[in-house]
């Protein structure tokens, strides 16, 4: 990594009590299960996370989960032009199908492109989201290289309260939300239905030779209807059942030559059982099922569909072996099925894997953990993963991290089995992992510095020489991110730095450059204030230059752009709330000829008492 870059991380650090945790205001106390399965606290957890809630997204006014992932300490997001457009998220300069998504505890993705569209998950229907950094295929199998992204949507407690908003902006915007929530001590549930429609605009400038390979200068809009259904009960001393299911139906128009419009629908089931089987042994029974389906046309007329589907079950043991010792062990099963106009070769396949982890508060200053994950899988066959944590802590309130790990990512049916294009010799992707952090708290507030080194083989990738994917490439990342927050004078700010070397170690003509659409720099900051009945806030996020290619030729520019919100409490159940977006109206593009938003502004008027 180049000097200057590890000057300005320094530099950054210096000013350490000056500034917050992510983008996400961190509330170090947070119960998070992504990490290891198990409930922790974000202060007690050895990988490095940040905890997003329904506070921070209302707070933030974001209208995407793009949006409000874009700048995160690790992540990085490219987006092919506006709402609902095709969204790559780039996790610690891994792949876009390096990084797992789960949706109240149920694997969400497309089986042939291996890609979760996030574009099209609502933000109206997440009550909180736990991002982890760093590898966990050793808890979790495929796709953990970069790490994991749990969304939960909102569940209801208390006694029964309605909820609804309504929002207006740019673009030809309309969006709005209700919902209806509650709970006891024994029960709760949640019911929520939103809608989102926007006339959008041109989403790519490309030629017939280049980008989308279109000339469509028209407005592509985008619509979505969602609903989410979540409750649940305790029973005896320690047992719960829930049922949760989210469903989204979208329908966007883009440019492209094959087909310009496109319907779909993420769905998301999902139900589980927890139990004490005995003093020291929790029982925990899941099963899921999502779905991917889309269907694309040109200027209205069918193309083709591609549907998946993944059924899921985990049976989890969390046995107690004393106050500072826990032993997790378990089994996964997954199923993945395809239905499309496209005719595959294979159109399902299973998964069998068996997971174990121990953590252990060794002494009063040193934690570890260690897992071990066994996927045996009927197309690639069997893949070992594991990893090792350590935490020490140093006094004065800083503790030092270490976390080595393996992780693999299967390929996809589209790389294995797609008609004319798939290799179904292909081997899965693999990478080992290892980071070092450090992190504090004072008294004006917390701090963190994470250093990485992940190395990547077997990376899939287009072969000219046959026309076909084959892993090909090799990929060597390096990064740090700086992550520190304070409350001061009244104001609440946050910031993060991210500092990334994502080289390509592939053999040929682009070895040592550096892998596509990845911005090398990348910083967030933002501010907020309360003021009585009265809220204010502004965020700057600039990225540096990024390539759009692998022979790097086509270089996209680095961008800063600011937004500002407000909001006014009317009453202590009405709130009236404000944004501008882009408020330079600065031009950038994160993949090259798609556009993004310019100067705009949004309105929303939120009820909820």
């Amino acid at each position: 990594m180049q000097l200057r870059s590890l000057s300005a991380a320094v530099a950054l650090l210096s000013a350490l009590p000056l500034y917050s945790v992510t983008a996400i205001a961190a509330d170090t106390d947070a119960v998070i299960v992504t990490a290891t399965r198990t409930a922790q606290t974000v202060d007690d957890s050895l990988a490095s996370v940040s905890v997003i809630t329904r506070a921070d997204i209302e707070r933030l006014q974001a209208q995407s989960l793009q949006d409000l992932l874009r700048g995160t300490a690790g992540i990085s997001v490219a987006n092919n032009g506006g709402a609902g457009k095709y969204t790559a998220l780039f996790m610690r300069g891994t792949e876009s199908d390096h990084v797992l998504v789960l949706i109240d505890g149920v694997k969400v993705g497309s089986a042939t492109a291996g890609s979760t569209a996030f574009q099209d998950i609502p933000l109206a229907q997440i009550e909180r989201i736990e991002i982890v950094r760093g590898p966990r295929s050793s808890l979790y199998g495929s796709e953990a290289i970069g790490g994991v992204i749990q969304i939960f949507t909102r569940k209801g407690k208390g006694q029964i309260t309605p909820s609804m908003s309504i929002g207006a902006g740019s673009y030809g915007t309309y969006s709005a939300q209700a919902g209806v929530t509650g709970g006891s001590d024994s029960s709760w549930f949640s019911a929520n239905l939103n809608s989102l429609n926007t006339k959008g605009f041109n989403a790519c400038n490309g030629s017939l030779t280049s980008g989308c390979y279109a000339v469509e200068p028209d407005r592509d809009d985008y619509h979505n209807v969602a609903a989410s259904l979540r409750g649940g009960f305790r029973f005896g001393s320690s047992g719960t059942a829930e049922l949760n299911a989210l469903r989204s139906e979208n329908a966007t128009s883009y440019d492209g030559s094959f087909s310009n419009e496109s319907s779909s629908v993420q769905q998301v089931l999902g139900g589980n059982v927890s139990f004490a089987a005995a003093p020291s042994w929790q029982v925990s029974l899941a099963a899921g099922q999502s779905r991917d389906m889309s269907d694309s046309f040109k200027d209205g007329s069918f193309k083709g569909d591609f549907n998946t589907r993944r059924n899921s079950a985990t049976w989890q043991n969390d046995i107690t072996v004393s106050d500072s010792n826990l032993l997790t062990v378990g089994l996964d099963r997954q199923l993945d099925y395809i239905e499309s106009t496209t005719n595959f070769a294979v159109t399902s396949r299973g998964n069998k894997a068996v997971f174990a982890q121990y953590q252990s508060a060794v002494s009063d200053t040193f934690d570890m953990q260690l897992s071990l994950r066994r996927d045996s899988n009927e197309q690639f066959g069997n893949q070992g993963t594991g990893g090792v944590a350590f935490g020490a802590d140093l006094g004065h309130s800083m503790r030092l991290t270490y976390a080595y790990g393996t992780a693999f990512k299967a390929p996809t049916f589209n790389e294995l089995y797609y008609p004319g294009y798939g290799t179904a010799t292909l081997v899965p992707e693999d990478s080992r992992n290892i980071e070092v952090g450090l992190e504090g708290k004072t008294a004006q507030g917390h701090w963190a510095v994470n250093l990485y080194e992940n190395r990547i083989s077997n990376l899939i990738a287009y072969d000219a020489s046959t026309f076909a994917p084959n892993n090909l490439d090799q990929a060597n990342i390096r990064g740090i991110e700086a992550i520190c927050g304070v409350d001061m004078s009244g104001w609440a700010i946050n910031a993060n730095l991210t500092l990334l070397d994502p080289e390509n170690r592939a053999s040929g003509s682009n070895y040592g450059k550096a892998l596509p659409r990845r911005a090398k720099k990348s910083y967030r900051l933002d501010a907020d204030r309360a003021l009585g009945a009265y809220q204010v806030g502004a965020s700057l996020r600039a990225e540096g230059s990024r390539y759009d290619d692998l022979a790097n030729n086509r270089r996209l520019g680095g961008y800063a752009t600011v937004d500002l919100r407000a909001g006014y409490d009317i009453n202590p159940a009405w709130q009236l709330q404000a944004r501008a977006e882009n408020l330079l109206d600065k031009g950038y593009e994160t993949a090259a000829f798609y556009n993004q938003p310019g100067r705009s502004l949004f309105i929303t008027l939120r009820y909820q008492p």
